[in-house]
């Protein structure tokens, strides 16, 4: 019972992949339109997945069946498993009493709410993204901007467009490393592509920020300093992907954007805090008048921020250890190379059974994607969780509340762990059945106007999967050849997907129920989509005209030279 998925197995390649594209359009149909909650939209749509596959792409339904089980493991494991201990970790902050002291950090900087939050969501979270990835900023950054007064629904709005300019170099720049060992192209050199793109929307991710903070009153008070971040960002993200270092990119980019809004805040303070922070206290209350018992129990419990305390170095230290913590064990575990070797020879690889040996390539060949790689310790979230343990020590948390912790976010969690499991058992049964494949052909057969195209792919890959690495997995390889059939230099394409999923990322299921758990807010991850969908949109029409124009004479000179 073998299988090899077909381009277009209904005999039209625009027919099949329309037909293709149901179990996308299911999902947002319902997630977005009909307001389902985000489990139930995700299963309805692995359901359509499997219909599709097995009618349309001739795919046995055992094969499909088994494709989705693969997907929702992977889903728990590693995905969710590194979103549960990014909150763990968190909750012992908050049982240890330190977060108030975090707070307090950030309004020694400054005491306006709009910038802490632009610090915390677009730099601390740039940072987290290069070093976990996964949905760990989201997570974190979500909880932290409901601490300084946001409402849960505006802080998963700002914190799921912060995560974007970072996500391309994100994890160590696995997404950027997974495409050049799929296309041999040197990841170095698709790394350089990338920095000649993203940085562009980096430049204006903080005057977002702070706009979505505080409309067209925070636009107006704040852009000096969201511009500056945001310049510093996006040049420290453009010459370190190009001279220094592809997998250092964003810690450097992230560290330079805080060290510039640091620095500029002590030459120049905002007007407008206090209004701000009322109007901010204003929504939270509407907010939580609205909603049920129930759903108040769900809210992260915070208190009012006080502003900054009288902090000495000793206290300062401590509530930023956790996360000093966590950059020291990422730098030594993903930058170490013989300990990263050593991490990573620990991985179980697991011939999914009944699976393995039956999806065979149009080479003729077995998949290997049919393998499923086990990372019991090599995992980022393992190192988060020997994090929280460290943390809990050092802060004299004892097991008691610890193992109580847990098994609270657990709980909590249980709603997401299915929604995340059923988007990757989606993305599977699409991937093995040759549903995303047909979809990406069918868009690559615009020729030499495929260039302005061709983000669209990175952007429906990550908004399906969640993850950019996994968009490069699935059109890495047809953004080459496409690109060598259209005469478009193939190292663009590549990097084009790459900066496409950079923007499908805020859109993805998978990281609307990371940042509705993190908040308080799973079943409402619909009311995010609607507030995302169109930033997410309006970036990736700027990536495609820049693209496009970079495959022309019009722009090519802004593109490395190799």
């Amino acid at each position: 019972m073998n299988f090899t998925p077909q381009i277009a197995p209904l005999g039209s390649l625009w027919l099949s992949a329309i037909v293709g594209l149901l179990p996308l359009i299911t999902m947002f149909v319902t997630l977005g339109w009909l307001r389902w909650k985000a489990h139930w939209a995700g299963l309805t749509s692995v359901g359509v997945a499997i219909i599709v596959a097995v009618f349309a792409f001739h795919m046995p339904f055992p094969l499909a069946f088994l494709s989705a089980t693969q997907g929702a493991v992977f889903g728990v494991f590693p995905i969710m498993w590194i979103v549960f201990t990014a909150i763990a970790l968190y909750q012992i902050t908050v049982v240890s009493g330190r977060f108030e002291d975090l707070r307090s950090v950030f309004a020694l900087v400054s005491d306006d709410p709009r910038v802490q939050a632009m610090l915390i969501a677009f730099c601390f979270g740039g940072l987290l993204e290069a070093l976990a990835g996964f949905g760990a900023p989201v997570a974190i950054t979500g909880v932290m901007l409901m601490a300084i007064g946001f409402s849960a629904l505006r802080a998963a709005v700002v914190v799921l467009v912060a995560n974007t300019a970072p996500v391309a170099f994100g994890a160590i720049a696995i997404p950027i490393i997974t495409a050049g060992n799929l296309t041999k192209i040197p990841y170095q050199q698709i790394g350089a592509y990338v920095g000649h793109q993203t940085p562009l929307l980096a430049a204006f991710v903080p005057l977002v920020l702070v706009f979505l903070a505080d409309g067209k009153r925070g636009f107006k008070q704040l852009w000096p300093v969201a511009l500056a971040t945001g310049l510093a960002f996006a040049v420290a993200q453009w010459v370190s992907a190009t001279w220094l270092s592809v997998e250092l990119t964003d810690i450097i980019a992230s560290l330079v954007g805080l060290g510039v809004a640091v620095l500029f805040l002590r030459f120049w303070q905002p007007q407008g805090g206090a209004d701000a922070l009322a109007s901010l206290h204003h929504d939270r209350d509407t907010e939580l008048a609205a909603m049920t018992d129930k759903e108040r129990a769900a809210l992260p419990q915070l208190h009012d921020s006080k502003g900054a305390a009288k902090l000495d170095g000793g206290r300062i230290f401590m509530a930023l250890f956790p996360y000093l913590l966590v950059i020291a064990v990422f730098a030594v575990t993903k930058l170490t190379p013989a300990i990263s070797a050593w991490l990573a020879s620990t991985d179980i690889k697991i011939p999914w059974p009944g699976l393995n040996g039956h999806i065979i390539t149009a080479a003729g060949t077995p998949s290997t994607s049919t393998i499923y790689n086990f990372q019991w310790l090599s995992s980022p979230g393992t190192s988060l969780l020997i994090s929280m343990f460290i943390v809990a020590a050092v802060y004299k948390v004892s097991a008691k509340d610890v193992f109580g912790e847990l098994g609270a976010t657990v709980v909590k969690l249980r709603f997401s762990i299915l929604t995340v499991a059923s988007v990757l058992a989606l993305a599977y049964v699409m991937n093995f059945s040759g549903q995303t494949i047909t979809i990406g052909t069918w868009i690559a057969g615009t020729g030499a106007a495929f260039a302005f195209f061709s983000p669209i792919l990175g952007w429906i890959g990550t908004a399906v999967t969640g993850s950019d690495t996994s968009a490069n997995a699935l059109f890495a390889t047809l953004q080459q050849t496409a690109g060598k059939a259209a005469g478009i230099d193939p190292t663009l394409l590549v990097a084009a997907n790459t900066s496409g999923g950079v923007v499908g990322k805020m859109i993805s299921p998978q990281n609307l129920t990371i940042a509705a758990t993190a908040v308080g807010l799973l079943g409402r991850e619909s009311d995010i989509l609607r507030k995302v969908l169109w930033w997410s949109l309006g970036m990736l029409i700027v990536l495609c005209l820049l693209v496009g124009l970079q495959s022309t004479p019009v722009l090519s000179w802004m593109l490395p030279k190799f």
